[in-house]
């Protein structure tokens, strides 16, 4: 018995035994696997950079759930830790928000509490962005939410990562420039907009296919070896030709940047293209601006000085010489008050060509503006070279310049002329000595040229004074009209006198007509002067007929801008009235060069004046144009034989030749025939033989005051026939 009854002790101490052991495996083995999950929920917490989280509804305890820092195998070992922590603030701004999620989600009309908000965990004012899930993982008996939980993590990095890239995307997306990805073997990745408002190619045209699609590689030096430009520097910048879709070739400014690997190699490329095609042709067309004249072409004052400034540097270091040619152009400003700017700006084009055209190519011809034009002539051997150059300049202004069906202008230069290194050493002065020697030129009739001497800077002077005591002219009193009469051969009697201008000053004395008339005109004074010769000489008439003296006719100048620019019918008719002197008894004298400055201008003009009664005289004929076609479109009444031919009347067959033509044509036009400059008997003998109708000269009396002449009139009335 008692040794049954051991035996069943010894089985049950066995038993439990053998139970105590299976339990403490089972224990161990559980404890294994807890410590196993315990691991793997550090790693996945250290991994995810997640933190969990479980909030108490009830008591509003927040408990994070979170491993400590440290990596596996970094010696501090990992561990997840839990600790109870004061609910966070939200940013005011986000905090409707939550609410409203969080209440959708307790009240199950959201399986998920999600949210992304700012919170500030530390208090110290540092607003950092979260991205929260959670749900109810547990309810009270009623079934209230009771405690939720969930996970956390901090998007403030990734935020704002993704504000960069979406900052940089709307950066290239509003750029104007054109940038294009590339890869290594420069194909197409990616493009913005601008590539495509730029080249033409939209981006599913250009991705995959290589840059070189836009190369245009007849144009562009470059265009080849990009690739290795690309290759061996991380930076490039160039200019290249780019041709779009349309094949348009384009100029664009290319920004490469290449982007390295962990190996350093380029693996992509970034290329900015701006289109400066038109910024290249606007730049052009500043630089053509700087240095040409925009209305013919030519060189202005600025390339002029260059160009003039290398002449002197080369003729210094040769020791050759350099001529300088400056010209106006004569009575151009009736051109424009008569025809318009638009008439003006095609004579200066013409003018252009012609001097061009008469110096050859070789020479720089520049236009200082206005009507000026200056000619550099290198390599002058002499001055006689230059002389020859001016000759051929006015020569090509010889024929008419014809506009439309009907008009013609005749214009000619006055040109100067100065020498390096005879006058001037540098160009400045060069150009002033020569544009003293063109007033020069002008002075002495126009349509000549003048060489530069140290005389005249004297003159220039001279003319400056002038031109000042000139405007005061009238307000001084100082000018006076005195009258040379015109005697009828067939008559035998004086029938008329010309007015004639005289300047009389305190500073200078008398001055010579051909001297300050010019300048009168240039200043455009003369129309004042002009108009008041025009009532001077209608008073005397009226004074002569007062005294008894019927019947006589006056002659008076009138020069080419009061005939274009002035209205001379209206100042006529006015001064007519005034002085009460019948029409017919007033003649207009004008010189041919005068009229043909703008033929049908004049033409207009002295239509009008012979429609108020008023006679028409051309002065000096014979040493202008002499041409029959405009003696046939003007109303002219008298022709007047310049004084050049009638000088040498009795002893040069040929003026006698002249003057017997002219007066044979006057007379077929039935034109009155008067001769100027008659001082001998021979000549008058001669005259009245070739029939000519008047004469007019010191044979017959010199030019008198008003009083003087009358009286010479009466006596010469009082005389026998």
């Amino acid at each position: 018995m008692t040794a049954l009854l051991m035996s069943v002790a010894v089985g049950l101490l066995l038993l439990v035994l053998v139970l105590l052991w299976h339990w403490r495996s089972s224990h161990a083995e559980q404890a294994e696997a807890l410590r196993a999950r315990e691991e793997h929920l550090t790693l996945a917490l250290w991994g995810s950079g997640e933190h969990f989280w479980d909030f108490d509804l009830r008591r509003r305890q927040l408990h994070l759930l979170h491993s400590d820092e440290g990596e596996p195998g970094g010696g501090t070992g990992l561990a997840v830790t839990t600790r109870r922590i004061a609910l966070p603030p939200v940013h005011p701004y986000d905090r409707p928000q939550v609410l409203r999620r969080l209440r959708a989600h307790l009240r199950g009309a959201e399986p998920l509490f999600t949210s992304e908000h700012r919170i500030d965990p530390d208090g110290s004012g540092e607003w950092i962005w979260v991205r929260v899930r959670g749900r109810t993982v547990e309810r009270d008996d009623y079934g209230r939410p009771r405690r939720l939980a969930g996970t956390a993590r901090d998007t403030t990095a990734s935020r704002h990562a993704d504000a960069e890239r979406r900052i940089a995307s709307e950066v290239l997306r509003s750029m104007s420039e054109a940038v294009a990805v590339l890869d290594r073997d420069l194909h197409f990745v990616a493009v913005n907009p601008a590539f495509s408002r730029i080249t033409g190619y939209s981006d599913v045209q250009v991705l995959g296919r290589p840059f070189a699609l836009l190369d245009a590689d007849s144009r562009s030096e470059h265009a080849r070896p990009l690739q290795m430009e690309f290759d061996r520097h991380g930076q490039w910048q160039g200019n290249l030709w780019m041709t779009r879709s349309d094949g348009e070739e384009i100029l664009c400014h290319v920004r490469h940047n290449g982007i390295q690997d962990a190996a350093g190699d380029h693996s992509f490329h970034v290329v900015v293209l701006s289109d400066i095609t038109e910024q290249k042709r606007a730049e052009q067309e500043l630089r053509y601006l700087a240095n040409y004249d925009p209305l013919t072409g030519l060189p202005n004052r600025a390339l002029l000085s260059e160009r003039l400034a290398r002449a002197i540097v080369r003729a210094r270091r040769e020791g050759g010489r350099v001529a300088v040619l400056f010209l106006d152009l004569d009575r151009f400003k009736d051109v424009n008050d008569s025809l318009g700017h638009t008439a003006g700006d095609k004579v200066l084009r013409a003018a252009a060509e012609r001097v061009q055209q008469a110096v050859g190519t070789h020479h720089t011809v520049a236009r200082l503006g206005g009507d000026e034009f200056t000619v550099v002539l290198e390599s002058v051997e002499s001055l006689e070279q230059a002389e020859d150059a001016a000759r051929r300049v006015i020569e090509a202004f010889a024929p008419p310049l014809v506009f439309g069906d009907h008009h013609e202008i005749s214009i000619c230069p006055s040109i100067g002329i100065s020498l390096f290194p005879d006058h001037a050493q540098v160009p400045t002065e060069l150009i002033k000595h020569a544009d003293t020697a063109m007033y020069q030129a002008k002075a002495a009739g126009r349509r000549t040229w003048q060489v530069y001497s140290a005389d005249m800077d004297e003159s220039v002077r001279r003319r400056a004074t002038l031109t000042s005591l000139l405007r005061r002219v009238l307000e001084r009193d100082e000018l006076t009209v005195v009258y040379q009469p015109r005697y009828s051969l067939r008559d035998r009697r004086v029938v008329g006198a010309e007015a004639l201008l005289r300047w009389r000053t305190p500073e200078l004395g008398a001055v010579p007509p051909d001297q300050f008339i010019p300048l009168a005109e240039d200043t455009g004074l003369i129309l004042e002067i002009g108009e008041w010769v025009l009532k001077e000489a209608c008073a005397t008439l009226r004074q002569w007929r007062e005294a008894g003296l019927h019947g006589l006719r006056m002659s008076v100048n009138v020069s080419a801008i009061q005939l274009l620019r002035g209205d001379l019918p209206g100042t006529l008719t006015r001064i007519l009235a005034e002085t009460g002197v019948a029409s017919g008894l007033l003649e207009l004298e004008l010189t041919e060069s005068a009229i043909m400055a703008n033929i049908e201008r004049s033409a207009s003009v002295l239509h009008a004046c012979r429609a108020l009664g008023v006679g028409v005289a051309v002065d000096d004929f014979g040493t202008g144009y002499s041409s029959l076609a405009y003696l046939k479109r003007l109303p002219l009444t008298t022709l007047k034989i310049d004084r050049e031919f009638i000088g040498d009347l009795t002893r040069d067959p040929d003026d006698e030749a002249i003057t017997s033509t002219v007066i044979t044509m006057g007379h077929s036009l039935a034109l009155t025939v008067v001769a100027e400059g008659v001082e001998t008997a021979g000549q008058l003998q001669l005259l009245r033989e070739q029939g000519c109708d008047e004469i007019q000269g010191h044979y017959i009396a010199a030019a008198m005051p008003r009083d003087e002449c009358l009286a010479f009139i009466r006596q010469q009335e009082a005389l026998p026939a």
